[in-house]
């Protein structure tokens, strides 16, 4: 009976310290953001009353050139390093590039002062702000902001390269596929060397391998349904290479890979796997299928000339399977757009 009781006591215990530890854990996380987002908006305040400081009264230029170093040497003997020369000038930079409040504290909740700091080293007031609101509704880590910035996340989606044009035909439910599809596709993370050769299988099962990867490059509300797909009609068996469903978009999104250039043969193989798609697969509610086909490189004639042409539900990307420099990436960038705007019969 005794030991009933005490292991019915041990029961008890185990579970109320796993409550108390969790009730724990989730108060420090709560006090780290709370702690994170009050560093934040103290940093702000210091840059606005730097700036403050020095727009007032005549030319300031003399002064304003003394102010940071003056002010450092005496913040930083009370309050350290985090009060120096060179993050005084960070928070002054971060007041004048961030001036709206308002839109700071819609944004800063999930986000860190290093998030910050690597949003100051974007000069496309746009991007900038995009990549803020990106960062902080999708909660992505430091690592993951560095990685979108330096890939150029922003200039890839097809939404920025179709600029200020719209297509003919309204999206359904106003969720602009353009948004999240991107071109090129830089997909470093799955461990070819710039030349190296490999297999469409070789290629699938390394963005399989490296699913996780794969989503965050593919983007917001993407979650993986199969590979090798089995489709079956009345006289054939087809296989669809992956298949996605956006939650944003809600569609199903299925992509072909091929290590070759694009061809007209692959974007009717494509099109017949949409078209498959919707009529065998796709449910009442859902948004039609977009059809993504995963190339070395694309050809401005198959986009103007082939059944891509026009086409408000097949795409084509180029995709890098290496980290392509800052130069290399802007250019295949402006290559990729014209081939967009070639697909929907509009001129730069």
């Amino acid at each position: 009976m005794e030991k009933n009781k005490l292991q019915h006591l041990n029961i008890t215990t185990d579970k109320l310290f796993d409550d108390i530890r969790n009730i724990i854990e989730q108060g420090r996380r709560q006090a780290y953001a709370a702690a994170g987002q009050a560093a934040i908006m103290t940093y702000w305040n210091v840059g606005r009353r730097i700036v403050e400081e020095e727009q007032q009264g005549e030319s300031r230029a003399a002064y304003g050139s003394k102010l940071i170093p003056a002010l450092a040497y005496r913040l930083s003997v009370e309050y350290g390093s985090g009060y120096g020369k060179r993050n005084l000038a960070y928070y002054r930079k971060f007041y004048l590039e961030f001036n709206n409040l308002e839109i700071l504290h819609t944004h800063v909740q999930n986000l860190s002062w290093s998030h910050i700091r690597r949003l100051l080293s974007v000069s496309n007031i746009q991007a900038r702000e995009w990549y803020m609101k990106a960062a902080a509704e999708n909660m992505w880590s430091f690592k993951e902001l560095e990685r979108n910035i330096s890939t150029q996340y922003y200039e890839r989606r097809l939404a920025k390269q179709l600029g200020n044009r719209t297509l003919p035909m309204p999206q359904p439910e106003h969720i602009d596929p353009l948004e999240y599809i991107k071109n090129p596709m830089v997909a470093e993370f799955m461990g070819f060397q710039q030349d190296t050769k490999f297999s469409e299988s070789e290629l699938e099962q390394a963005l399989i391998d490296n699913l996780e990867k794969f989503i965050m490059e593919l983007g917001r509300g993407f979650a993986f349904v199969e590979r090798q797909q089995h489709i079956v009609t009345d006289t054939t068996d087809f296989y669809i290479d992956l298949v996605f469903y956006n939650f944003k978009m809600k569609r199903f999104v299925i992509f072909e890979l091929k290590t070759h250039k694009l061809t007209h043969q692959d974007i009717g193989q494509l099109d017949m796997y949409v078209r498959m798609y919707d009529d065998l697969m796709k449910e009442e509610e859902d948004n039609p299928t977009i059809g993504v086909l995963l190339c070395t490189d694309t050809d401005d004639t198959i986009a103007k000339y082939s059944v891509l042409h026009g086409n408000e539900q097949l795409f084509a990307a180029k995709y890098m399977a290496y980290m392509p420099t800052e130069e290399e990436l802007a250019r295949v960038i402006e290559q990729q757009k014209r081939f967009f705007l070639e697909q929907h019969g509009m001129e730069e």
